[in-house]
């Protein structure tokens, strides 16, 4: 059985941490913290790029979570179409690492647009002893 839970935030610093907190409670009312860290910090980082790339004035961002035995697909909704892309940073950059970490701890992640506007950033965690793609 699917379960799914979403929630709109502001763009506003604070709400990346408000949205780690509702990924939080979603996991620990599902039983899914084997992978909670994870998901944690990657809901940081992408709310975090929605804050700071992806909402148009006046627009804030949504997260999407679906869960069932085998995966959580963590999904940021944001309302410009410019896609991210990995980069690296150098030694002395303060930002820029946070699709690389992203990549390091999602089984899968990706972009898809959204209509009417924006995009969908995605990534998914397949459940401790699931086969990997």
């Amino acid at each position: 059985m699917t379960k799914t839970i979403k929630r709109f935030f502001e763009s506003r610093p604070e709400s990346v941490g408000e949205a780690r907190t509702f990924t939080t409670e979603a996991l620990t009312n599902w039983g899914l913290l084997d992978r909670g860290e994870d998901i944690q910090l990657c809901v940081s980082e992408l709310a975090t790029n929605a804050v700071l790339h992806g909402t148009a004035p006046g627009r804030g961002f949504l997260v999407k979570l679906d869960a069932d035995d085998e995966v959580v697909r963590l999904e940021v909704h944001d309302s410009r179409r410019r896609r991210p892309r990995p980069r690296q940073p150098g030694d002395t950059d303060t930002t820029g690492r946070g699709l690389l970490l992203v990549t390091a701890l999602a089984d899968d992640w990706g972009v898809e647009d959204r209509v009417p506007i924006g995009k969908v950033v995605w990534s998914c965690f397949k459940a401790p002893g699931q086969a990997t793609a």
